[in-house]
């Protein structure tokens, strides 16, 4: 969040269009919008690689579209329609597949318009009826919290994108393009919108290798979440830009002039650094702009692979480079199928030079990524980055295998798209790469899970280490196991791939069950004996009864639950007890209900219950009851109560603060009153504010006394010289008796004001 002195104020940002990028690939001559027709973009895009057959089913997708959507606007007041055509026009720029262009065009008409899947299906087939509804969200489900309806939709979009990449291309360019049109939103939702960006769609984008958009959807983000900074950084780049000039046109000449001497035919170009690029390195090497040198890298585009190394060879004779700065990725590639030589030299002027070496092929899949795939009939071979895509999209799947909420699978997630790579080696000489900083234990669960679970110890170059040591670039790893081992809940401090974490956890929760469960069966036996009941009389009527109440789905998750704590066992049983409407019998078993809390609940709180005796709990009667601290009610205040483990029923007043979390929680209510023959002394909060004199305190206690009242406690706080705070805590009989005491200290000359404190 940007710190409150700062203005979210919409600012201008150059929006980059992808034809400087993957269009500059591709030979995509700039195209130029009409106007008067929508499409007229998108139709120049299509024709320079569809045919125009194509290019006609294309429309029709356009036309049930415009339809679709009829008079709907954005919020800007532009038709809706030009929504999908943008997006559209993004992934022809990429010369994506027609499946994926219709889809584009139709991604929002389930969601928005009411046109059901089979429909689409029928008529533009089951591929692009898939690609849409998994680009939809779930509008027809309803969640508490904004949170988890948005963890939901993405773990929905990751499974929708396991069947079929270009699900996430559609829902990137989406972005992309709601990302561009973001000014007219609100300051807050520009924020959120931006931060869910950065968190979730750029990281993707970085994963499946699609780097135009990455940048771009990096670069909007930033603008709109600290406005300030990205105006900042951007005049200083502008600034230096104009410094540097020079130097940039002279190492892009000496570098051309060096291969074409030797012979080379190469593409040499320099690039600018991002505005959010140089952000980071800043934030995360705690740099000052001035310290940052590199501004500027080049880019070297050679014939083969053996060229690629030539060369590299020859660079290195033209400038010296840094020790330690050098890169292979082509013959180990990135995760997301990137490749390429890089290599940092001492340039002319005494600064860093970065320079980046590859073939045609590997920069298409460099600034396309998992999308060069789908390059339109090019031909190419990008298997490697479709194959690497593949396989996290695998790995996502074994997550939501391994259970956990929507909110827990997407917190993996994010934890799997920041990864800074260690390459190491398995035994048999296989390169698996792992985040930086990842111990023996993430490489054990990626070799495969059955290994993490019976790891105990790790060779790490022939030597024995623990399994909690973290990895360095060129180790070999071998994992040594026993049948008998196991997870260790420690391992959660340690390690980092989402693999490991979730693989961990969802062991752990399945033994954490077996045992909860066990203990709950045993504490909800003894609680139906204590009522009179039998656990095995009980039929399958009595457990559908009582699970809807509980918001659990079958026995044993109730069984767990009141093993954890988080069900009292005599709610529970009394629920299961099939109903009757002698009052008799309740009252007979109240007896018994006291001997099994004293069974089940320490002596203390046993002794807490019998001074609570006036409170009257309907339905559980017998229940242990506490008067909450926090609001501390009285007779006659409105209260609500709640089964706590370890406490019986938590009385609050009704306006508590400390009470808003539980109101969600409806399986936990008690259904609770005052009785009307209540009586005793309730201990209740009041605070006093009285002038700073002699005999002050001596004539509010005497009064205190008189009305038939003890104090209990009491603080004293100057405040200005003039007057004190004073904090009582006194025994009120109910409500009736605690405002006629409060009137009377009203009335005292010296006394300026009179309040109840809660919370």
């Amino acid at each position: 969040m940007p710190p409150a002195s700062e203005s979210v104020e919409a600012v201008s940002v150059p929006v980059l269009p992808l034809a400087s990028g993957v269009g500059e690939v591709l030979r995509l001559p700039p195209v130029k919008p009409a106007l008067d027709d929508p499409c007229a973009p998108l139709r120049a895009l299509l024709q320079q690689y569809m045919t125009p057959e194509e290019v006609a089913r294309v429309r029709e997708a356009y036309e049930l579209a415009l339809a679709a959507h009829g008079e709907q606007t954005r919020r800007s007041g532009e038709p809706y329609i030009h929504h999908p055509v943008a997006v559209a026009c993004i992934l022809a720029e990429l010369q994506l597949d027609i499946f994926t262009v219709q889809a584009a065009l139709l991604h929002d008409v389930i969601e928005d318009c009411g046109i059901s899947k089979e429909g689409l299906g029928e008529r533009f087939g089951p591929e692009v009826a898939e690609m849409v509804d998994g680009v939809s969200k779930l509008g027809q489900v309803r969640f508490e919290t904004r949170e988890e309806a948005q963890a939901e939709n993405f773990r929905k979009m990751f499974l929708a994108m396991s069947r079929d990449i270009r699900v996430v291309l559609i829902k990137l360019a989406d972005r992309l393009h709601n990302m561009r049109t973001m000014g007219v939103m609100t300051p807050e939702k520009r924020r959120r919108i931006s931060r869910e960006t950065l968190d979730i769609y750029a990281p993707i984008a970085q994963r499946l290798g699609i780097h135009a958009i990455r940048i771009e959807l990096e670069e909007l983000a930033f603008s709109h979440l600290y406005p300030k900074r990205w105006h900042t950084l951007n005049e200083a780049v502008k600034a230096a830009r104009g410094n540097r000039k020079e130097a940039v046109q002279k190492i892009e000449q000496a570098l051309l002039d060096r291969l074409h001497q030797e012979g080379f035919e190469a593409q040499v170009s320099g690039r600018e650094k991002h505005v959010y690029s140089i952000y980071s390195k800043m934030q995360k090497k705690g740099m000052a702009f001035s310290s940052i040198l590199d501004l500027h890298a080049f880019r070297v585009i050679v014939a083969d692979v053996d060229t690629c190394y030539r060369v590299l060879g020859i660079i290195h004779s033209l400038y010296r480079p840094i020790p330690g700065r050098f890169k292979d990725y082509i013959a180990i590639p990135k995760s997301n199928g990137y490749q390429s030589l890089h290599t940092v030299l001492l340039g002319p002027f005494g600064h860093p030079v970065e320079v980046q070496i590859r073939t045609e092929d590997m920069h298409r899949v460099a600034e396309a990524g998992v999308a060069a795939h789908w390059l339109y009939k090019t031909g190419m071979n990008h298997a490697h980055a479709e194959t690497q895509a593949r396989a996290w999209l695998q790995r996502l799947l074994e997550l939501q295998t391994q259970g956990g909420d929507s909110q827990e699978f997407l917190e993996s997630v994010k934890l799997d798209l920041f990864p800074d790579e260690v390459y190491v080696f398995t035994p048999k000489g296989k390169i698996l790469s792992l985040p930086r900083g990842a111990t023996a234990v993430d490489f054990a669960y990626a070799v495969h899970t059955d290994i993490g679970n019976q790891a105990v110890a790790a060779r790490v170059n022939d030597m024995y280490v623990p399994l909690r040591s973290p990895l360095s670039n060129g180790d070999k790893v071998d994992i040594v196991t026993a049948t008998s081992a196991h997870p260790q809940p420690g391992w959660l401090d340690v390690v980092v791939t989402a693999k490991a974490r979730s693989s961990v956890r969802a062991y752990l929760k399945t033994i954490q069950r077996e045992d909860a469960e066990t203990l709950g069966r045993n504490l909800l036996e003894k609680a139906l004996q204590s009522l009179g009941g039998n656990y095995q009389q009980l039929a399958a009527a009595d457990w559908q009864r009582v699970l809807g109440t509980f918001n659990v789905q079958e026995e044993g998750q109730l069984l767990a639950a009141v093993g954890m704590g988080e069900l009292f066992p005599l709610v529970v049983a009394h629920k299961l007890l099939p109903e009757e409407d002698d009052r008799g019998r309740l009252a007979q078993t109240a007896r018994r209900l006291g001997q099994a809390v004293s069974q089940l609940l320490p002596s203390r709180l046993n002794r807490e219950v019998a001074v609570k005796k006036p409170l009257l709990i309907r339905g559980t009667e017998g229940l242990p009851v506490t008067l909450a601290r926090c609001c501390r009610p009285i007779p006659g205040d409105p209260i609500l109560g709640f089964i706590s483990a370890g406490k019986g029923v938590v009385v609050h007043t009704h306006d508590c603060h400390n009470i808003r979390e539980w109101r969600k929680r409806r399986d936990r209510w008690v259904d609770v009153q005052w009785d009307p023959d209540a009586h005793g002394d309730f201990p209740v909060t009041i605070r006093v504010v009285a002038e700073s004199a002699r005999g002050v305190l001596a004539r509010i206690a005497t009064l205190i006394s008189d009305e038939d009242s003890n104090i209990d406690h009491v603080d004293i706080e100057p405040q200005d010289g003039l007057y004190t705070g004073i904090t009582f805590t006194i025994l009120a009989h109910d409500r009736d008796h605690l405002a006629k005491i409060m009137r009377s200290l009203r009335s005292l000359p010296m006394v300026s004001r009179v309040q109840r404190v809660k919370n």
